[in-house]
């Protein structure tokens, strides 16, 4: 099977499935962490690998970046794959004083401001939300690794450079913990799909300190992240 964006065919991805953003992210999930790992894609350099985690097919998945390129890949590996836990994981910008660079953050739900919503056509507002089975699974993960995580809401946003400096402050007043660019994407795909989706997110740069993490750190860096989610797929 072709479709319009992987070059895979039945089988060659698994039912759960890791999406970093980075391509070369997800090179480094396939090449540090599973076994006997195969690309099964490498259209437009976004790579897709399959492998074994403690002995359970574990698929990793390039996305790219905004919820344009999430909404593609998300909803070709759903409808055209059958892959039914999809685990994105991140980055994030930080809002809150509690947080700190290379805090793991777990989004229960994604607010957003894009119009991606639009194809579902809902009579209003839609706050997508994480699968509660995987919030469980995380939670599991997290007792059994000693990783720790921060739970909360975020915001998906379509602009990475705003005109306004200060934009953020609103969303940090009523609680919502950082921002980034894909979750609410993934989320509602998911939804209307009625399959399993998490997003789980290192703190990469900081609001209030604007401290920001290298780019190499980006790539290969926070691996509690990419442990966490590991455990949580296997479960």
């Amino acid at each position: 099977m072709s479709t319009h964006i992987l070059a895979a065919s039945k089988g060659d991805i698994s039912e759960a499935v890791l999406l970093p953003g980075d391509p070369l992210r997800a090179k480094f999930i396939a090449e540090n962490y599973l076994e006997n790992s195969k690309c099964y894609s490498k259209v437009r350099n976004m790579l897709g690998f399959t492998g074994t985690y403690k002995g359970v097919p574990v698929s990793v998945q390039g996305t790219g970046m905004g919820m344009p390129s999430m909404g593609i890949y998300s909803y070709e590996l759903i409808h055209e794959f059958d892959c039914q836990k999809l685990i994105r994981v991140g980055t994030a910008g930080a809002f809150l004083d509690s947080l700190h660079l290379g805090d793991v953050l777990v989004a229960v739900a994604a607010s957003t401001d894009s119009n991606f919503v639009h194809t579902y056509k809902v009579p209003g507002n839609y706050a997508p939300s994480a699968s509660y089975k995987l919030l469980s699974n995380v939670r599991d993960a997290s007792k059994y690794t000693g990783i720790e995580f921060t739970a909360g809401n975020v915001v998906s946003c379509d602009v990475f450079y705003e005109h306004d400096p200060f934009w953020w402050k609103s969303w940090a007043s009523i609680g919502v913990m950082g921002v980034e660019m894909e979750t609410a994407a993934l989320y509602m795909n998911a939804a209307a799909a009625r399959v399993d989706a998490l997003a789980i997110m290192t703190v990469s740069d900081h609001f209030i300190t604007n401290e920001k993490a290298a780019i190499d750190e980006r790539e290969r860096g926070f691996t509690d992240m990419m442990k966490l989610a590991l455990e949580t797929a296997i479960r």
